[in-house]
């Protein structure tokens, strides 16, 4: 996905508009409205601004996935779980909580 896409949907999912956004961060409208469209990047400042403002990481906004699992069944699930939306986030990280506990207690 690029940018322009990981911003729209944060926007959406948060039910904010570009200008609010853009009042929030103190840019003009248009540009927030140039990263929507993928017709411009923001700088790195900018880049750590709003990933601070939607409380995700700079590799998210980039859609940067970095290998971390120890074997492919946890890279698959890493990157399944980052493709989600923040919310969807903390709703699957409960649901797998949720299922270690009972296959803990199923030992």
């Amino acid at each position: 996905m690029q940018f322009g896409d990981i911003l729209r949907w944060l926007i959406d999912e948060n039910d904010l508009t570009q200008k609010k956004l853009a009042e929030d961060l103190h840019v003009a409208a248009s540009t927030l409205g140039n990263y929507a469209q993928n017709s411009s990047e923001p700088d790195f400042d900018m880049l750590k601004r709003l990933a601070d403002y939607f409380n995700v990481s700079t590799d998210y906004l980039l859609d940067h996935h970095p290998k971390q699992g120890a074997n492919d069944i946890e890279d698959d699930l890493l990157g399944a779980f980052r493709q989600l939306p923040p919310k969807q986030q903390h709703i699957c990280l409960e649901q797998v909580k949720a299922a270690a506990t009972v296959c803990g207690e199923n030992k």
